[in-house]
């Protein structure tokens, strides 16, 4: 099955809570944090609420 990686680029200082949460949920702790999540819709969804807070790459 197909990977996504997942960067934090952005920070979440001043942003919305859900948004915190979302990132949180994701695994992602600080700018720069590297994880990499199976290709789910479900990730999918949470990466697609945070967009302008990650960048996304797919590996194998």
């Amino acid at each position: 099955m197909p990977k996504l990686k997942v960067t934090q680029i952005r920070s979440t200082i001043g942003g919305i809570s859900a948004h915190r949460e979302t990132l949180r949920s994701l695994g992602l702790k600080r700018i720069g944090h590297v994880v990499v999540k199976e290709d789910r819709p479900e990730i999918r969804g949470m990466v697609k609420a945070v967009r302008h807070l990650v960048t996304v790459e797919e590996v194998d």
